[in-house]
């Protein structure tokens, strides 16, 4: 990798939060409160008519400018702020939209939240502002952050879409939440010089052909070990481990989680869940992660990514924990986390195709570069149906190949529902891909109905499988044991199969392995529920018995 590094240009402008609300006093509250959280970084715009909150729009629109956030009264004269929502809807669909409401119009409010994709609602009075208003905003304020492209200013990636170097490097910022404009050499029609795939950073360094370890660093997200031993060492950054890490830490236990790749999982890949506890209007899988990160991190959880695990085996009551750099750390409790990946199809072509038409998974990288095209989904679990959904935003078209003969013997009701309900997905069950095809990229896929044996080609450029998985654990044959799939056997699956090496006078807890202070949890553990809710669940478990073995239990 090489860095260059030119001065850097300062920002143009703020971004604009707008607060409407035909009553006065509530409207200079309103603004008192937003000046004085967040008037260092955003322009604040308040009027009490929503004709004029509209025509600020228009104006913002004109002067390409962007706003964050429109904070907006339910019971206006004019208009309901749910139909001023409705018609700032196509003249902003990014702005995170909050209502003001009485208790008497919360049912409206929850309403509105399909009808108009509002993102939350506030009840008024929301005194003290710091426990009631704040933690609302600061978070919709970090979702807007997530997706906004700065016209002027900001990180790009140079290079070619079907380039597998591209596309890990924008997959890789899309994980991490990291804002980005792409320039696609071969549409972009401009001249580019220098080598690519290339970064350039907002303060005018350039950095040619980074790995991922290389572009973390120049970001400041790579984290740092601050000792050589920890009390609990967690290996995988799913649901799982973030939930161990956030439990572990603010118990007090000094805890350190490695990835190796980005905190997330297949979990942090996921378009929209919508079934997951307390987000009635659904959260990304990045941006799922970006919080847990967060809280982990502030109860003084360290993570340390992309470094992952490469052995592990027993020092007395501690363990010693090798990792892909190179390095070895201490830990009192392991927690193997590590989740499961998606298998590879084994079909002629396809890895020469993997990064050039063929994913494993899917980021909304992905997505805006699909928009007009023809998109092929491998899958039939609930994974699948996010992807095929979200990609039916921006696609011409979506077909989903299924082996099962419907959608229903793998996939939650609701994901089907929306499914039957979206006009450009096409399903066919009972089909497989059979060949692949193209030059420099995915151009053709033949396919095979099951059934009647007949083959089709079709055209498509992208092609993204979900289908299968394997626990990433060959690095702990001979540490701990594991079933004929590899998945890891912890606690009653342990009966009468254990060795000399475990030496305590008590039976494996239900999460331990069969190294005594080892424990698996989430996916990765044999016979475990694989939905993120008891993912989360079992890394806080996970923690309730560390304790138990680090007192002697």
């Amino acid at each position: 990798m090489t860095v260059s590094t030119p001065p850097s240009t300062p920002p143009r402008h703020r971004p604009a939060l707008l607060a409407v609300d035909d009553d006065t006093h509530v409207l200079r509250a309103v603004r008192r409160d937003l000046l004085s959280a967040y008037g260092d970084r955003y322009r604040v715009l308040c009027t009490t008519s929503p004709a004029d909150g509209l025509r600020i729009l228009d104006q913002l629109a004109e002067r390409r400018e962007e706003p964050a956030l429109l904070l907006v009264d339910q019971r206006m004269p004019e208009m309901t702020g749910i139909e001023f929502f409705a018609e700032s809807l196509n003249r902003f669909p990014s702005a995170r939209r909050v209502l003001l409401t009485g208790y008497a119009d919360t049912t409206a409010a929850i309403d509105a939240i399909n009808q108009v994709k509002l993102h939350h609602y506030l009840v008024k009075p929301w005194e003290p502002p710091a426990e009631r208003l704040y933690p609302v905003l600061d978070d919709q304020l970090a979702e807007w952050q997530s997706t906004y492209e700065p016209p002027y200013e900001g990180i790009r990636v140079i290079g070619h879409r079907f380039s597998p170097a591209t596309h890990q490097l924008r997959d890789l910022l899309t994980r991490l939440l990291q804002p980005f404009r792409f320039v696609d050499v071969a549409a972009d029609g401009s001249e580019h010089d220098g080598e690519v795939p290339a970064v350039e950073l907002p303060d005018g360094r350039r950095l040619v052909r980074p790995t991922r370890a290389g572009l973390m660093d120049a970001l400041g997200l790579r984290g740092e070990l601050s000792r050589p031993h920890y009390d609990l060492v967690i290996v995988g950054g799913g649901p799982t481990g973030l939930a161990a890490a956030v439990y572990g830490a603010s118990e007090g236990l000094s805890t350190l989680l490695l990835d190796a790749h980005v905190p997330g999982g297949q979990a942090g890949m996921s378009s929209r869940i919508e079934n997951y506890l307390g987000f009635p209007a659904g959260v990304s899988g990045a941006e799922l992660t970006r919080r847990a990160v967060a809280q982990a991190r502030r109860f003084g959880a360290e993570l340390l990514a992309p470094v992952g695990a490469v052995s592990l085996r027993r020092a007395g009551r501690a363990h010693l924990i090798g990792l892909s750099d190179g390095r070895e750390i201490g830990a009192g409790s392991v927690l193997l986390a590590t989740g499961l990946s998606y298998h590879r199809l084994a079909i002629d072509g396809c890895d020469r195709f993997e990064g050039a038409g063929i994913y494993y998974g899917s980021t909304n990288s992905e997505a805006a570069l699909c928009a007009g095209q023809h998109v092929v989904i491998v899958g039939g679990a609930n994974s699948a149906g996010q992807a095929a959904l979200h990609f039916a935003k921006h696609a011409e078209r979506v077909t989903m190949l299924v082996r099962a003969t419907s959608l229903a013997s793998r996939m939650s009701r609701y994901l089907v529902d929306e499914i039957d309900g979206t006009a450009n997905i096409e399903v066919r069950v009972t089909t497989e891909v059979e060949t692949v095809g193209g030059s420099a990229h995915l151009e053709r896929i033949t396919l095979r109905d099951n059934d009647s044996g007949a083959t089709d080609e079709i055209a498509a450029e992208s092609m993204f499988s979900f289908i299968g998985a394997r626990p990433r654990t060959e690095w702990l044959a001979g540490a701990v044991r594991r079933d004929a799939g590899g998945y890891l056997l912890t606690g009653p699956a342990l009966a009468g199969g254990l060795d000399e090496s475990w030496d305590l006078p008590r039976a494996p807890m239900l999460l331990e392995t069969s190294a005594p202070g080892v424990f698996a949890a989430g996916d990765v553990r044999a016979d475990s529920v694989k939905r993120i809710a008891s993912a989360v669940g079992e890394g806080a478990l996970a923690v309730t018995q560390i304790h138990q073995y680090a007192a002697g239990v």
